[in-house]
């Protein structure tokens, strides 16, 4: 059997494993050739996944019998539209992958579903007026895009139109959300819907870069310290995306506020979490979300027990100053001694840093775990304090400013 693969992260790279391990040819698209996933392809093609036209081509030419998309939400979109106009099987149809691929028709579903978000519009032309009675700061973001490209907080109309103006220039359909923001911690989500019933796989608070809004990820830290009534809440939120957009079986992902015990949903996914979450969910809960696609794909329904780590993890993603990357240093020292567990690379020598503008950006990342939350501090600041991402100048690019240890405090109290 052969499998086309979009997209060529880290993620990409563990789905390709998981399908040669099953004895199938893979076949990768991906614009970029230096992608890390490319060399554990048998075939690649540096097409754009998302070009529905070119990733038909190359399905049909190499004759595929999946397509798979893991960790995207406009790869999935692709992913869905190519396999059923191809008559390949598929997760999720490609009506449902356009609805919650679009923040437009997300808001509306949450309205309509007495599921808490905040107050919005959309709009393809904005008028200084069009915002009269929305509280103020807003936030504007491109209906169809992802990785907080193009995501803007904005104190004054000014500010207002142009923010809308780059978002709606980044949007396939040339249209932006510009809704109230809402304060609090944001969370992190994962869910498996089996059979239609939410279940959670991990709650995480997201911690972010501030001089950039507050959108770029920059931490995650698990588990997130709400109480037994909060994660129930969070799953009944759950249950009403998963039954207001018809999902049965899939993974999910939510991101939410919560401030006190008020929580309000940003936006969901009916796909894998990025980053990371493709080694954090086999060891956190126990199920494998990349492998829980594969199957899903295959015709198979998997099961999830609701298991829980019972562990404190930091997951530390790395920026860095403008510069260009030669290598990085101290990760394998720091993983031998224990400080660290897993970490990855995700630019490689030669790749030029620029201004921090999305989580696109991130260099590396590392992982810290421990019993104790005194021992996770500990941890956190060595491996902080040690590694290097080295210029081609011999200087060290790594904001370590942003690196530091978030107080667990109880969220909703």
């Amino acid at each position: 059997m052969k499998a086309l693969v979009l997209c060529g992260g880290m993620p990409q790279l563990y789905l390709i494993k998981n399908l040669k391990n099953r004895g199938m040819t893979v076949i990768l698209a991906d614009k970029n050739p230096s992608a890390p996933a490319v060399p554990y392809a048998d075939t690649f093609y540096p097409v754009s996944t998302l070009d529905a036209d070119g990733i038909r081509q190359v399905a049909q030419k190499e004759k595929v019998d999946f397509i798979f998309s893991v960790c995207a939400d406009q790869m999935l979109l692709i992913a869905a539209q190519v396999s059923e106009e191809l008559g390949l099987p598929c997760y999720i149809d490609y009506e449902t992958a356009k609805k919650v691929s679009s923040k437009e028709y997300m808001k509306e579903i949450f309205v309509e579903n007495g599921i808490p978000t905040s107050a919005y519009i959309v709009r393809a032309e904005l008028k200084p007026e069009d915002v009269e009675g929305m509280k103020w700061p807003l936030i504007v973001k491109p209906v169809d895009c992802y990785s907080s490209r193009g995501v803007k907080k904005v104190n004054s109309k000014e500010e207002l139109m142009a923010a809308f103006k780059e978002a709606a220039k980044l949007s396939r359909t040339a249209t932006a959300v510009i809704e109230e923001y809402v304060g609090g911690e944001e969370l992190s989500v994962d869910l498996y819907i089996e059979n239609g019933k939410a279940k959670i796989l991990c709650i995480r608070v997201l911690d972010k870069i501030p001089e950039n809004n507050g959108f770029i990820i920059c931490r995650g830290r698990y588990p997130a310290p709400i109480s037994q009534e909060m994660e129930e809440k969070i799953q009944k939120i759950g249950q009403k995306i998963a039954d207001g957009f018809g999902l049965t079986d899939t993974p999910m992902l939510i991101q939410m506020k919560a401030d006190g015990e008020k929580l309000s949903v940003i936006e969901f996914c009916a796909r894998t979490g990025g980053g990371i979450k493709y080694h954090l969910m086999p060891k956190v809960a126990h199920f494998d979300v990349v492998d829980a696609v594969v199957e899903l794909t295959l015709g198979n329904k998997p099961h999830y027990d609701q298991w829980r780590l019972k562990k404190y993890i930091i997951d530390e993603f790395l920026y860095c100053r403008p510069g260009e990357l030669d290598h990085l240093e101290g990760f394998e020292e720091l993983a031998r001694e224990g400080v660290i567990g897993h970490w990855d690379q995700f630019k490689t020598k030669g790749y030029s840093f620029s201004e921090i503008g999305s989580s696109g950006d991130r260099a590396a990342y590392f992982s810290v775990e421990a019993d104790t939350l005194e021992e996770l501090e500990r941890k956190q600041k060595i491996a902080g304090e040690r590694v290097r991402a080295v210029s081609s100048a011999g200087e060290d690019l790594i904001r370590h400013d942003i690196i530091r240890f978030e107080k667990y405090e109880r969220i909703g109290l």
